[in-house]
């Protein structure tokens, strides 16, 4: 969903100061005023938040939505399309009331945070918590519209407040109407994809009865407004208006199934429970709409949980089912060293594979990653860690970060042999992470191919491939794709094996693209460029063909034959038009500062051993750029001059990254006034070629006392 913020705040936003070159501001303590729920109140920090009480939801406008937690993704195109895919996965996160790590917008320094990366494996994000709405966190539906997963939020009502909440907007037509456009407002603004409607209360005869007419209202003016959305029932209250769990879609509860897109069963269902909704009349030919549910915490009398929790996905889909996995954080939540998080995950997903449905990613060119998983030790750019205005080398979480994912495996191969795929945070070269893949050739085999992501790209007729890898000694790496002919107009699973031709470091493109790699070749990491002429080819699999090198080869005709153990380390593949790579750089358009606020607070001063307090600046920057041109935005900051004629300019130094075209300073510790500043948001461009700093925003800033 594209950013798009409220009217005369933009406006007020231009008249301030986009026209001019410089802003002045007079600095003043006073208490922010920007709304609490918005922004942490000791930082200004931008953060998510839910809405608690019906008188909440009902007075909620656009004019005073929280800009920074509107989605810049949009949802990308899937193969196959989720309508046609018989047997779905939906993951509903409920972890610790929600809204922790992940609630700052602009990501924070979190040493173990939880993450999600296994997107190809689902296809449909429920956010949970038990705020009446819950409004999923923009870091978590950017992350997923990356992979073309539909992102869900939640309206809950429970227990003796919530059915009084249900007969204030069941009472009649127009108050549930209100509510229902409402929602469907507050998904629009916020870019995410549609509704879990949970009603755990019984409800009185007039609003049981208006409850199916609730849920078909909400779900056709969501259909209408959002292509692609989703309204899903939760499992709950009988059409009698009693609160009674089926575990099970019957006559007593078929009503609301048949009013909106789904049903997610409560979690206490035995086999019987599948065997009877699959005889069902009423579930006949929307076996793909009912949602299993399966807690992961295995609370109650439930099939599997835990790390056996394929065993109730193995029943599911016995009978043909969905499912949605509830709290699959349980991996985070219930293992003390959260050291072994990565680990936990990985096993928990892969214990669940053979049940699971891989859906490709339809993506346009440019194809790029570089493996991150929004989270790391440490934030690298080009394999060296990026020092900000806070610290160097430190632990951080922004899963608007993340990269598209690749394919995450365990297997055993002919004899000894094996290979693993993971995310590994130790190195990297973009971001946080870089995928490892680990394994031993077997002896009598001449290679290995290591699947590495699974797509529907159609290609350019010129199209170029770079990857920055770092390969352990013994081996060479080389590319494998399948393509498939698309002239014929419709998908096929006949699949081509192409080489791409390897091109030498002297060629025009390799030259083109070695901008991006430095001189040399820097701790071990190298690249690789490939180009491919097809026409009317789509790129299905990348495949790595892990080799022994003729040296190797050598020492093995010497010795006799042995297993080769290997590992190789992954930092970015990038799959790109060649006509792209000439295309003029877009200049950032609009730049202006909002929303100022000073502070005073501790800090480490540029200027002196002072005593007193340091000055803080907090401020909002806002821009307009083509989003699809960049994978992200660096926001600098320096001194232009002051507070003494004699002291130079600052050099630049980097506040922090920004994925929306909307970024807020906080507690930069500044020059005491008066003083010149200058604020910079330098494009990065989704291949990663500099944009010239002609073409970056910049806004000034003076700054004086308030006079006595």
């Amino acid at each position: 969903m594209a950013h798009n913020p409220d009217e005369n705040r933009l406006e007020s936003c231009l008249d301030h100061s986009a026209d001019s070159v410089n802003v002045h501001e007079v600095i003043k303590y006073a208490p922010s005023t920007l709304p609490a729920k918005h922004y942490d109140a000791d930082t200004t920090e931008p953060i998510s938040c839910g809405l608690q009480t019906l008188e909440e939801l009902l007075s909620w406008n656009k004019s005073e939505a929280n800009l920074f937690n509107v989605a810049t993704v949009p949802l990308a195109v899937r193969e196959p399309s989720l309508s046609a895919s018989p047997r779905r996965t939906l993951v509903s996160h409920d972890m610790m009331g929600g809204y922790l790590d992940d609630r700052f917008v602009q990501g924070t320094n979190s040493e173990e945070p939880y993450a999600f990366y296994h997107w190809n494996y689902i296809d449909i994000f429920n956010y949970f918590t038990h705020n009446l709405v819950t409004i999923p966190p923009a870091v978590w539906t950017n992350a997923a519209h990356k992979h073309a997963v539909v992102v869900l939020g939640t309206f809950i009502t429970e227990w003796a407040e919530g059915a009084k909440v249900c007969e204030a907007f069941l009472a009649e037509e127009e108050s549930y109407r209100v509510v229902a456009d409402k929602l469907v407002q507050i998904s629009l603004c916020y870019g995410f994809d549609g509704w879990l409607i949970n009603i755990e209360n019984s409800l009185s005869e007039v609003a049981v009865k208006n409850t199916p007419l609730f849920l078909r209202y909400l779900t056709d003016q969501m259909h209408e407004r959002i292509p692609g959305s989703l309204v899903l029932w939760y499992d709950s209250v009988l059409e009698s208006g009693k609160l009674n769990w089926q575990n099970e879609i019957n006559n007593s509860n078929r009503l609301f199934f048949d009013a909106c897109d789904g049903f997610f069963t409560n979690y206490n269902w035995s086999e019987q429970h599948l065997e009877r909704m699959r005889a069902y009349s009423g579930v006949e030919n929307r076996q793909a709409d009912v949602y299993v549910g399966i807690d992961v915490f295995a609370r109650g009398d439930v099939v599997g949980g835990k790390f056996d929790t394929n065993k109730a996905l193995e029943a599911i889909r016995k009978y043909d089912f969905s499912a949605a996995i509830f709290a699959a954080g349980w991996v985070y939540e219930s293992h003390a060293d959260k050291t072994e998080f990565r680990k936990n995950q990985d096993k928990f997903w892969a214990l669940l594979s053979d049940f699971l449905y891989v859906h490709r990613l339809a993506s346009p060119l440019p194809f790029i990653s570089s493996f991150c998983q929004g989270f790391g030790k440490a934030l690298f750019w080009r394999h060296t860690p990026v020092q900000s205005h806070h610290d160097a080398k430190q632990s951080w979480f922004n899963l608007s970060a993340q990269e598209v994912q690749p394919l995450y495996y365990s297997e055993q191969l002919e004899g000894e042999g094996w290979l693993r795929s993971r995310g590994c945070p130790d190195e990297a070269w973009n971001g946080g992470s870089s995928l490892l893949l680990e394994g031993l050739l077997p002896a009598k085999q001449d290679k290995i191919c290591a699947s590495v992501f699974s797509l529907h790209v159609p290609l350019a007729s010129h199209t170029l491939m770079s990857l920055i890898y770092k390969p352990s000694s013994g081996i060479t790496v080389s590319f494998e794709l399948k393509t498939t002919d698309v002239s014929a107009g419709t998908h096929t699973d006949r699949f081509n094996s192409v080489s791409p031709v390897e091109l030498s470091t002297t060629h025009q493109l390799v030259s083109r693209l070695s901008q991006l790699f430095g001189q040399g070749s820097p701790d071990g990491w190298t690249m690789r460029c490939s180009e491919l002429k097809l026409n009317d080819h789509a790129l299905r699999e990348v495949c790595l063909c892990i080799r022994r090198t003729e040296e190797e080869q050598g020492e093995q005709g010497e010795q006799g034959e042995q297993d080769t153990p290997f590992s190789c380390r992954l930092g970015e593949l990038m799959v790109l038009d060649v006509a792209s790579l000439h295309l003029p750089p877009e200049r950032v358009q609009g730049m202006c500062i909002i929303d100022v606020v000073w502070l005073r607070g501790a800090g480490a001063s540029s200027q002196s051993a002072s005593a007193s307090p340091c000055l803080h600046l907090n401020a909002t920057l806002r821009w307009d750029y083509p989003m699809k041109l960049v994978r992200q935005f660096n926001v600098y900051w320096r001194r232009l001059r002051g507070p003494h004629p004699q002291i130079p300019p600052g050099q630049l130094v980097l506040v922090g990254r920004a994925f929306s075209n909307l970024f807020r300073v906080t507690e930069l510790v500044v020059q005491e006034p008066p003083c010149m500043l200058e604020l910079l948001v330098e494009p990065i461009s989704r291949e990663g070629f500099l944009v010239p700093e002609s073409h970056w925003g910049r806004k000034s800033l003076s700054y004086t006392e308030e006079s006595k």
